[in-house]
């Protein structure tokens, strides 16, 4: 396929600005028709244009059969003409989605790119900087201030990386790529519900990262739609620019996701030489209680802080030397944040050096 082109679609009324926020009536888009109406796209998409030859010359055709299809399910004219105005193809995009790395790096060294000393210091600053506001989110949703903040500096650098694109080409130009489209076309629609329900104001435009993740929490459109809060209560949730919304929608996200009031994200444990790694992974069935793991000759200290039949997993990170942590449901729940060990090994391991600073 060839992808060369940066090719911009003139539009003749420009951009219809909407109307300022009201208070929105959140809805999930798993509950809403836009999910199952994105697959009947895709399949129309793919008959009109087949991957094997697809064109960047095609881009063009291509978004307008997503704009006609997005009218027939109901999104207005203003939004269409609001979102697609400056709509065009972006071969940098389709360059970092096919370039990400593929190779394999130890916790050790993962840790010391994603999480450096300074960058703990940096977390305690804005906890202490926010408190206020850390604490009525906290008391809110019953997530700890120290996770807010560290999943804020880990997604954003504090709100200071958000990323530049226009989120309404970075989807299209993606789903047209074609190895996700599904994925892809149903973010854009949720990208466009966005507008059209008018949880932004009428003269923003959606910015976010090449893969279409938005502002200071770096949610993808669908996310935004089913954890986004409203903060300080202006009837506007702006993850962009707001940093009350920012903490509100990451704490919510957290509480939604099953989040676990007193529990820690885990710690590191000492394994048997014998140990069965068939024991080790975070699916249900591999949960085990804090006596069950004992049993099998799992050791911590930190272990007699909680009750025997607490439950928890077992896991085990790559490397010449592996490591081995027990973790709770509130590692899961970070998991459903960005399903990698290492990143929520970040997340759990800044939030404890934030904790340990401001006691």
């Amino acid at each position: 396929m060839k992808l060369k082109l940066i090719i911009k679609i003139p539009l003749l009324l420009g951009v219809i600005l909407l109307v300022g926020c009201s208070s929105p009536d959140r809805k999930n888009p798993k509950d809403s028709g836009l999910t199952t109406l994105s697959q009947v796209d895709v399949k129309a998409l793919e008959r009109h244009f087949p991957h094997a030859s697809r064109e960047s010359s095609q881009f063009p055709a291509y978004v307008a059969l997503i704009r006609q299809q997005a009218r027939k399910q109901g999104f207005s004219e203003s939004t269409l003409e609001r979102a697609f105005a400056d709509i065009h193809f972006i071969p940098r995009v389709i360059k970092s989605d096919r370039n990400q790395p593929e190779k394999k790096v130890t916790l050790d060294d993962y840790l010391k790119r994603v999480l450096p000393d300074w960058k703990i210091k940096q977390g305690v600053d804005q906890y202490q900087d926010n408190f206020p506001q850390l604490a009525r989110v906290s008391r809110k949703y019953g997530i700890p201030k120290s996770y807010i903040v560290a999943l804020w500096g880990l997604e954003s650098g504090f709100g200071r990386i958000q990323g530049k694109e226009n989120v309404v080409s970075a989807l299209s130009t993606l789903a047209f790529e074609g190895r996700r489209e599904e994925f892809f076309i149903k973010q854009l629609l949720a990208a466009l519900e966005i507008i059209e329900k008018k949880y932004i104001d009428a003269d923003q435009t959606l910015k976010g990262s090449w893969a279409g993740a938005m502002g200071q929490s770096q949610f993808m459109p669908t996310s935004y739609l089913t954890y986004a809060a409203d903060g300080n209560g202006d009837g506007k949730i702006d993850i962009w620019n707001n940093k009350e919304d920012v903490f509100a929608s990451t704490a919510n996200y957290l509480h939604k996701e099953g989040w676990q009031k007193g529990l820690p994200w885990g710690f590191a444990v000492s394994l048997p030489d014998n140990f069965d790694k068939t024991l080790e992974g975070v699916k249900a069935e591999q949960r085990k209680s804090i006596s069950q793991w004992q049993s099998l000759g799992v050791f911590s200290p930190e272990f007699a802080q909680f009750p025997a039949k607490t439950n928890g997993w077992i896991i085990i990170t790559d490397g010449a030397e592996p490591r081995a942590f027990w973790v709770t449901q509130n590692f899961r729940t970070i998991m459903h944040w960005n399903r990698s060990y290492y990143f929520a090994l970040s997340v759990g391991m800044m939030a404890d050096g934030i904790e340990q600073r401001v006691r």
